[in-house]
Protein backbone atom coordinates (compact mmCIF):
# COMPACT_ATOMS: atom_id res chain seq x y z
CA UNK A 1 0.00 0.00 0.00
CA UNK A 2 1.21 3.37 0.57
CA UNK A 3 4.39 4.29 2.60
CA UNK A 4 2.86 7.20 5.10
CA UNK A 5 0.67 4.73 6.91
CA UNK A 6 0.87 4.92 10.30
CA UNK A 7 0.83 0.72 10.13
CA UNK A 8 3.74 0.55 7.15
CA UNK A 9 6.48 -1.75 7.16
CA UNK A 10 7.46 -4.22 9.54
CA UNK A 11 5.25 -4.61 13.01
CA UNK A 12 7.95 -2.84 15.62
CA UNK A 13 9.91 -1.28 13.21
CA UNK A 14 10.37 2.29 13.99
CA UNK A 15 8.37 2.82 17.31
CA UNK A 16 9.52 4.30 19.54
CA UNK A 17 8.48 5.54 23.22
CA UNK A 18 8.41 8.85 24.97
CA UNK A 19 10.98 7.44 27.34
CA UNK A 20 13.29 6.16 24.34
CA UNK A 21 12.81 10.02 22.67
CA UNK A 22 13.42 11.66 26.29
CA UNK A 23 16.50 8.67 26.83
CA UNK A 24 17.70 10.42 23.41
CA UNK A 25 17.57 14.02 24.10
CA UNK A 26 18.74 13.91 27.17
CA UNK A 27 22.37 12.01 25.66
CA UNK A 28 21.90 13.73 22.55
CA UNK A 29 21.97 17.56 25.16
CA UNK A 30 25.04 16.20 26.51
CA UNK A 31 27.38 15.42 23.87
CA UNK A 32 26.29 18.74 22.21
CA UNK A 33 27.23 20.56 25.80
CA UNK A 34 30.46 18.52 25.92
CA UNK A 35 30.88 19.57 22.69
CA UNK A 36 30.23 23.38 23.10
CA UNK A 37 32.52 23.52 26.08
CA UNK A 38 35.46 22.74 24.26
CA UNK A 39 35.10 25.67 21.44
CA UNK A 40 35.10 29.30 21.54
CA UNK A 41 31.40 31.27 21.26
CA UNK A 42 32.20 31.68 17.97
CA UNK A 43 31.12 28.10 16.88
CA UNK A 44 27.43 27.03 17.31
CA UNK A 45 26.59 23.74 18.19
CA UNK A 46 23.21 21.61 17.71
CA UNK A 47 21.87 18.85 17.39
CA UNK A 48 18.76 17.02 16.38
CA UNK A 49 16.80 13.99 17.38
CA UNK A 50 14.66 12.30 14.10
CA UNK A 51 12.54 9.57 13.98
CA UNK A 52 12.54 7.89 10.64
CA UNK A 53 11.77 4.43 9.34
CA UNK A 54 15.06 2.93 11.27
CA UNK A 55 13.66 4.03 14.55
CA UNK A 56 15.25 7.02 16.29
CA UNK A 57 18.84 8.34 15.24
CA UNK A 58 20.15 11.83 16.35
CA UNK A 59 22.25 14.38 14.56
CA UNK A 60 25.01 17.08 15.97
CA UNK A 61 26.49 19.31 13.86
CA UNK A 62 29.08 22.15 14.36
CA UNK A 63 29.07 25.30 12.51
CA UNK A 64 32.52 27.02 12.67
CA UNK A 65 33.24 30.75 12.46
CA UNK A 66 34.92 30.07 9.29
CA UNK A 67 34.89 26.82 6.99
CA UNK A 68 32.06 23.98 6.34
CA UNK A 69 29.80 22.59 8.79
CA UNK A 70 30.84 19.19 10.73
CA UNK A 71 28.06 16.92 11.24
CA UNK A 72 27.30 13.45 12.12
CA UNK A 73 23.88 11.48 12.39
CA UNK A 74 24.23 8.41 14.98
CA UNK A 75 22.13 5.60 16.25
CA UNK A 76 21.15 6.69 20.05
CA UNK A 77 23.76 3.68 21.37
CA UNK A 78 26.14 5.82 19.83
CA UNK A 79 25.88 8.82 21.39
CA UNK A 80 28.83 8.96 23.78
CA UNK A 81 30.16 11.98 24.67
CA UNK A 82 34.03 10.46 23.74
CA UNK A 83 32.34 12.10 20.26
CA UNK A 84 32.66 15.49 22.15
CA UNK A 85 36.81 15.95 21.11
CA UNK A 86 36.36 14.23 17.68
CA UNK A 87 33.43 16.95 16.69
CA UNK A 88 35.61 19.84 17.91
CA UNK A 89 38.74 18.63 16.34
CA UNK A 90 36.59 18.61 13.11
CA UNK A 91 35.28 22.07 13.75
CA UNK A 92 38.53 23.57 14.14
CA UNK A 93 40.09 22.05 11.50
CA UNK A 94 37.64 23.13 8.59
CA UNK A 95 38.86 26.61 10.17
CA UNK A 96 42.44 25.85 9.63
CA UNK A 97 41.19 24.64 6.36
CA UNK A 98 39.45 27.89 5.44
CA UNK A 99 42.46 29.72 6.83
CA UNK A 100 45.23 28.14 4.54
CA UNK A 101 42.97 28.18 1.08
CA UNK A 102 43.77 30.47 -0.97
CA UNK A 103 41.72 34.03 -1.54
CA UNK A 104 40.36 33.55 -4.81
CA UNK A 105 38.77 37.06 -4.66
CA UNK A 106 40.38 39.90 -6.28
Amino acid sequence: MHGNTPYAGRPGEGETTSAQRRAVRRDLAAVTASTRSLLTDEFVVGGEVTDGADGLGATIAVRPPAGQVVSVRLDPDDLKNELAPELAAGAAFQVLRSDAAPDHAS
